[in-house]
């Protein structure tokens, strides 16, 4: 005896199973936003009141501009990984969502990259 609909049944429709792959990424994003917020948090605190030179130092130094490229990069994709599920669960125009999810993708990676150029310049012009 199932308990799925007989109409699902015979069209051999169910679960896409794919979910999975999508929830566990957005939880180890989140575990390791953990400690790199921590990480951003202490270094602009120490970094308040600092001159325009002392910033741009402190950046450059290489344990500094790894660790913020890592924070930007887990923090884009988290955040993209969230609006997906958004988008994919309150849009119901099947071309507005698509549309939307191509978008953000684009502007994500568009917006990761500016900011990872720019912690990178920072660190090799210093």
């Amino acid at each position: 005896m199932s308990l799925r609909d007989p109409l699902a049944q015979a069209r051999g429709l169910g679960p896409a199973k794919h979910g999975t792959g999508h929830w566990w990424a957005q939880r180890m994003s989140a575990i390791a936003l953990v400690p790199l917020v921590i990480y951003v948090l202490y270094l602009l605190v120490s970094l308040a009141g600092a001159d325009y030179s002392t910033v741009r130092l402190s950046i450059a130094q290489p344990w500094n501009a790894v660790l913020l490229v890592l924070f930007i990069g887990t923090a884009f994709w988290h955040a993209r990984l969230g609006l997906q599920v958004v988008i994919e669960d309150y849009i119901h125009t099947r071309w507005l969502e698509v549309g939307l999810l191509i978008a953000i993708k684009f502007t994500y990676v568009l917006l990761g990259l500016a900011a990872i150029f720019a912690i990178g310049r920072i660190a090799f012009t210093a």
